[in-house]
This record gives structure tokens, C-alpha cells and sequence, in this order.
């Protein structure tokens, strides 16, 4: 059996890891049909899977990805 850790984004993280956008930018991109869904919404905010996330960015915003080993 193999373990496989769950990583979690909220806004915040989304706005710093694409470059410290403004929070309306970040809402702007969160709710345009091409995001990926959160997987929760808290009172805080809303949450969404690190993985689809970045695969939203690799598609999206290539120039942003993260770099590979």
C-alpha cells in the first residue's frame, strides 16, 4: 500500500504561487469556467487540489510552471 499526500491550495497560495496577483485578479481567474472546481468552500474560502491546480497553470499559464526534475 502507498501513501500519497494531499496537498490543498486556497486563494492566497494561488495568488502568491502566480506572481503576487491582486485578490480580485485571483478571484477573476478562480471563477472563470477553465479553473478547476474547488474541492471545498469554507467559511474561510475555498480550497482546491494543488494537482489541478498546477495542471490548470501548465495549461493555461506555461510560462509559470514549475520546473521539473
Amino acid at each position: 500500500m502507498t501513501s500519497r499526500s494531499l496537498r490543498l491550495m486556497d486563494a492566497h497560495e494561488i495568488r502568491v504561487r502566480l506572481g503576487n496577483l491582486s485578490p480580485q485578479r485571483v478571484y477573476q481567474i478562480t471563477n472563470k469556467a477553465s479553473f478547476p472546481k474547488p474541492v471545498a468552500v469554507l467559511g474561510a474560502g475555498k480550497i482546491w487540489l494543488a494537482d489541478d491546480v498546477e495542471a490548470w497553470i501548465a495549461e493555461h499559464r506555461p510560462s509559470q510552471r514549475l520546473p521539473t526534475d
